[in-house]
Order: C-alpha cells, then sequence, then structure tokens
C-alpha cells in the first residue's frame, strides 16, 4: 500500500457521503443540511478526480451533485449519498487493503459528520441527541477497528514499525478515543451547553482522527 493523497481524501469522502446518507435515511434534517453535506463530498471528490482518482472518483463527485439537486427528496438523495460512499470507497479499496480503507473511512466520516450534524442544532436545536450519538458510536467502532488493523500488522505479522511513529501513533489513537468518550459524554448533559460542548470537541478529534489514519498506516505498511 502507498499513503498518497488521493487514498486519504478517498476514504474521508466515502466517510462523509455515508454519513450524510445515514443522516439523510433517518428524516431528521431539511434540505438544507443534506444540500451541505452534499457539497461538502462534492468538494471533497473534485480533488479526489485532480489527484488521480479516475473514473470511480468522477461516478462518486457525480452522485452527490445529484444528491444536492435531490436534497428535498430524502429517498432519492440517500440513494445517490450512499452512490457515492460506495464509488469514494472503491477508489480508495484499489490503492489499500479493503479493510484499511473500511475502516479509515468510518473513523474519519464518523467524526467529521457528527462535527456537521452538531452544527445543524443551531438551526433546529429540538433535533434528537441519538443522531449525534450514533454517528460518535460509527465513529468509536471505525477507531477501534483501525487500531486492530494496525495491531495485527505490526504484532501478528511481525512489522517492524518505527520507534517514534509507534509513539506518535499510540498517543494520537489514545487522545481521538478520548475526545470521542467526551463527545458522547458531553451529549448527555440536558442544556444546549453540552451539544456546544460535544460540536468543539468533534473539531479536535476529527484533526487526531486524520493523524490516526495517516500515521497508522505508516507504522502498519511502512
Amino acid at each position: 500500500m502507498e499513503l498518497t493523497p488521493v487514498l486519504v481524501l478517498a476514504m474521508w469522502a466515502s466517510g462523509l457521503a455515508m454519513g450524510a446518507a445515514v443522516v439523510a435515511w433517518w428524516q431528521i434534517v431539511g434540505p438544507g443540511y443534506l444540500w451541505t453535506t452534499g457539497a461538502l463530498v462534492a468538494g471533497v471528490g473534485a480533488f479526489v478526480i485532480a489527484t488521480g482518482g479516475g473514473a470511480a472518483a468522477w461516478v462518486g463527485t457525480a452522485a452527490a451533485v445529484i444528491a444536492i439537486a435531490m436534497s428535498r427528496s430524502p429517498v432519492p438523495a440517500t440513494v445517490n449519498l450512499a452512490s457515492a460512499a460506495i464509488s469514494f470507497l472503491l477508489v480508495a479499496a484499489d490503492r489499500s487493503p479493503r479493510f484499511a480503507a473500511l475502516s479509515g473511512a468510518v473513523l474519519t466520516g464518523g467524526v467529521t459528520s457528527e462535527m456537521l450534524l452538531g452544527h445543524w442544532y443551531l438551526v433546529d436545536p429540538r433535533l434528537p441527541r441519538w443522531a449525534l450519538k450514533a454517528l460518535t458510536a460509527g465513529a468509536g467502532a471505525g477507531l477501534v477497528a483501525d487500531a486492530a488493523l494496525v495491531a495485527v500488522r505490526v504484532l501478528g505479522d511481525g512489522n517492524a514499525a518505527d520507534p517514534v511513529y509507534g509513539w506518535a501513533y499510540l498517543a494520537l489513537a489514545v487522545m481521538t478515543g478520548l475526545l470521542i468518550a467526551a463527545v458522547w459524554f458531553s451529549l448527555d448533559e440536558p442544556r444546549y451547553t453540552g451539544v456546544m460542548a460535544a460540536t468543539g470537541l468533534s473539531y479536535l478529534a476529527v484533526l487526531t482522527s486524520f493523524g490516526v489514519v495517516v500515521v497508522g498506516r505508516m507504522v502498519a505498511y511502512g
């Protein structure tokens, strides 16, 4: 596996589209949210194309654009966002082991989707918090899966990782896990400040999750 910008961007685009499709399926937000998330997926997709994503990246980006146009119709928007997620995942899986592509997409996409939906509570504070918790749980599952991948490669396959990168990965993984847990427990605060805290913490989690994905693949695959 070669760690390149197209791989990281494709995983992120897939995770973003995946999270947007799930929220669209729940039908808890209006078309504005779907328009915003669809535009973000299309924007990242454009970078995937520019860095050599190939035909699947074009398909994913086109599906995201169609989802924007259909943002007032939740079911068609969900289908197109799910198609975009699959297309970008194919781009990542072509450049990485499939499990690594999926775990990276779930981690980065889950954290970013939680952060985006958290901002939407400024538009409608009555939105259910279980949706934020579900996205946070997805991000946590992605982190556990990604950490398991690194552990298997390093311990099971006997990969000799650079100690500096190994300690950096461990620090990033622990920090990301603590931030995801903090987001989860912040949502138990009944006042709106709980959502504000969770959204702020998710900003940091987005940054550290990208560090986990990038450094983890350097440690696991060299």
